[in-house]
């Protein structure tokens, strides 16, 4: 592939890590430990999800939005074709020819984003909510599998997949009381009719079943990083450094939440730069998987 594009590889790839450094995404500790062109593949790649998130979130109405999000299914069409026209279009040339990253994946994470730009999303049926969390995160994660350098294949999938569901339903438990603030209910529907709790973001946030359904989409969670875990047994997590990275604040936001019980009116729960630090120390060197924390 050629980029006929008027920007330079070299702004693009600007463009990119400053809209990383931006963003200060807890994502970019892991991503500056890669060798260069992965890194840069990696700013690429979050540059693209980040642009394509503003979109859904930000103001505008269904109609705009939906807009912005079919130019970027175009785009999309001409990087796979060789001739990118946006700054990050430009940046993702290099790491989709040298990392062989799937077009699909560009187009689900897209797909997601017009689900929230159609939306708001409010108290999807459980598989819906799957749906959703494979096209936002999934996506995300089996884009950068191979930029990492794992190995194409049914256990990468598996780790990339559950990890993103893992780090999905704990940020929506994370953001209840804002999600509800801004219109919407990531909460599934049956979780919610399990525990009589209205279907409304503008009921949720005091309604006496609201910490059964943070318990049960707590369990999920947990469930779905025993399941990265178990899949990582079978990869080289010398590779996965920078996926692990978040594996372990994201483990640690829910070991948090957990055990100061779900009740509900209390803060959004943080961790401090030390402890992130200490979190990555642990993961910088070799993970001790044991059998149980592995669940295999």
């Amino acid at each position: 592939m050629t980029s006929e594009s008027i920007i330079s590889p070299d702004a693009a790839r600007r463009h990119a890590e400053e809209t990383v450094k931006r963003s200060k995404t807890s994502f970019g500790p892991g991503m500056r430990i890669l060798s260069k062109p992965r890194r840069e593949g990696m700013y690429a790649i979050y540059a693209f999800c980040r642009e394509v998130d503003d979109i859904a979130d930000e103001g505008g109405t269904r109609e705009e939005k939906m807009s912005a999000l079919a130019d970027w299914r175009a785009e999309i069409d001409r990087l796979y074709a060789g001739k990118p026209e946006f700054p990050t279009g430009v940046a993702l040339l290099t790491p989709v020819n040298d990392f062989d990253l799937s077009k699909d994946e560009f187009i689900l994470m897209i797909e997601g984003m017009e689900m929230d730009a159609q939306g708001p999303v409010v108290a999807p049926a459980l598989e819906t909510l799957f749906a959703y969390t494979r096209r936002v995160a999934g996506a995300a994660g089996k884009l950068s599998m191979p930029v990492f350098g794992a190995p194409q294949g049914e256990v990468s999938d598996k780790f990339a997949i559950s990890l993103g569901d893992a780090l999905q339903f704990t940020n929506i438990l994370r953001d209840v009381e804002e999600d509800a603030r801004e219109g919407r209910l990531y909460l599934p529907l049956e979780f919610l009719q399990k525990h009589d709790c209205p279907m409304t973001p503008d009921k949720i946030i005091n309604a006496a079943g609201l910490p059964g359904v943070r318990a049960d989409m707590a369990d999920v969670a947990r469930r779905k990083f025993a399941d990265a875990r178990a899949a990582l047994t079978s990869l080289d997590w010398r590779l996965l450094r920078p996926a692990l990275l978040m594996m372990g604040v994201y483990e640690c936001y829910l070991d948090k939440m957990t055990a100061r019980g779900w009740e509900n009116g209390q803060p959004r729960v943080k961790i401090a730069k030390a402890e992130k630090a200490i979190i990555a120390a642990r993961w910088l060197a070799a993970p001790k998987l044991t059998r149980r924390e592995a669940n295999v």
